[in-house]
């Protein structure tokens, strides 16, 4: 029966009176929007919209207890993905205005002909269509190659799931929406940011600037400047940011460390496009994209009681880009490696200590908490002392690193009858995958065979 329904969920009638909400149940039944819930008492619809999954509101501005234009507030607070169309008898210029600088969808008077409510309906309907579309295109695996594989020519990988996060930044990059990108410390936001924005086609400059612990008037005056004498020691004017950046990209980083009244501000420059400069009264009009990164969890945060506004977090997350951490990926730990060592040799004018297949397996088993950025200093640190004595152990139940195999005696030792050859091949098979912490490039470098043959050899095993 549900199948029948349209839309999938439900879209919320708000009126304190009954024949308004009878008579609004059948024009949508009429126009085939078959799947609505109506709501009498206006202070149940937060808890509503917190326990169902809300396509949409039609909501009446004149209600006892919480007025119309309060529950709006609420809603675009707490659920600003929600769509929210307000009809009314109130005949007012000021509080339409009102109405949509909070951020009502639509505004209708009444009396509203059936059409233009229907019409009005399935426009903020298709919007969160096309919501859901966007949000799943970043969990897609996109086929084909990349259009523009220069503008990730500094991203050192291999990864198919690295790969998958190029496709959707050439995807979202002309857009000019704002964009946030989530991992963990020194998995290379930045990169990302560079190359989002190399994508987009803006002439303007790249501009990145780190927000955290900046109070409320530094974020200010760095951002949107100041006139002169706006505050003590304001002799000249200052341009912010926003004007360097200007037709081009600003960069937030560590936007999960934003002060609270700072995100009110961040959250009128995405909202309004525009920003007022230290001690001025007239607005200014922004003309930059923003993207903004953060390794905390936000949603985890706000759960927990954290202070990071959910208007602003969707605002942000237009675009979604996570990035995976090292150990996810560790499948490019050989090309990072190589280039790292290239790149710390030819700077420090110092030859590699050792082999890279010794470096790999000393580092095979780790877990790099500090990621690329970690990988990079551990390697610098081993060229600049001559040594790879100094290489982080690994943590937990994994295994030890392997000693450079070129001081060790090439020497079997079998106890009782020799093993068959395809038993041999087994137990090889087997020591290498332990010795490399199961990272199968690794063990198929260790075997001198190709990783596709060595899993033909894992299949066959499973098969036998």
């Amino acid at each position: 029966m549900n199948d029948d329904l349209y839309p999938a969920n439900p879209v919320l009638l708000v009126d304190d009176e009954q024949q308004a909400l009878t008579s609004m149940t059948h024009t949508l039944l009429a126009a085939g929007i078959t799947h609505t819930l109506a709501c009498l008492d206006s202070r149940n619809v937060l808890p509503l919209a917190a326990a169902r999954d809300i396509e949409a509101v039609l909501l009446d501005l004149t209600m006892p207890d919480l007025t119309g234009e309060e529950v709006l507030a609420l809603l675009a607070r707490d659920f600003p993905h929600v769509p929210v169309i307000v009809i009314t008898g109130v005949h007012e210029i000021d509080t339409a205005v009102r109405c949509l600088k909070i951020g009502a969808f639509d505004y209708l008077t009444k009396p509203v002909e059936p059409g233009r409510i229907t019409a009005s309906l399935r426009h903020a309907l298709e919007l969160r269509r096309l919501q859901r579309e966007n949000s799943s295109l970043k969990k897609r695996i996109f086929p084909g190659c990349l259009e523009h594989p220069e503008a990730f020519a500094h991203i050192i990988t291999n990864d198919s799931t690295m790969y998958a996060v190029f496709q959707y930044c050439e995807a979202i990059a002309p857009s000019g929406l704002p964009v946030l990108i989530t991992g963990e410390t020194g998995t290379g936001k930045e990169l990302i940011a560079r190359s989002i924005h190399a994508l987009s086609g803006r002439q303007g400059q790249f501009v990145p600037v780190n927000v955290a612990g900046l109070d409320e008037n530094v974020f200010s005056d760095t951002l949107f400047g100041h006139r002169k004498g706006a505050f003590t020691g304001a002799d000249e004017a200052r341009q912010g940011l926003i004007v360097k950046a200007s037709g081009g990209t600003l960069f937030l980083d560590e936007i999960g460390d934003l002060h609270p009244a700072s995100q009110v501000k961040l959250l009128r420059l995405l909202q309004e496009r525009e920003y007022f400069p230290l001690g001025s009264d007239v607005p200014k009009e922004a003309n930059v994209r923003i993207v903004a990164a953060t390794n905390r969890d936000i949603q985890d945060l706000q759960q927990k009681g954290g202070n990071f506004r959910k208007d602003l977090f969707y605002r942000l997350c237009s675009h979604h880009i996570q990035i995976p951490p090292v150990r996810q990926r560790m499948d490019d730990l050989q090309l990072l490696c190589e280039h790292f060592l290239d790149e710390a040799s030819r700077a420090l004018n110092i030859a590699p200590p050792g082999s890279c297949d010794s470096l790999l397996a000393s580092l095979s088993a780790y877990d790099f908490p500090g990621n690329i950025r970690e990988l990079q200093a551990i390697i610098y640190n081993a060229v600049s002392s001559h040594s790879f004595e100094s290489l982080p152990k690994p943590a937990g139940n994994k295994p030890a690193p392997l000693q450079d195999s070129s001081k060790t005696a090439d020497t079997l030792l079998f106890a009782g009858n020799l093993p068959t050859l395809d038993r041999a091949c087994d137990m090889l098979i087997g020591e290498a995958l332990r010795r490399s912490g199961g990272n199968q490039t690794l063990a198929a470098k260790m075997l001198g065979i190709s990783r596709q043959t060595l899993i033909r050899s894992l299949k066959k095993d499973r098969h036998s």
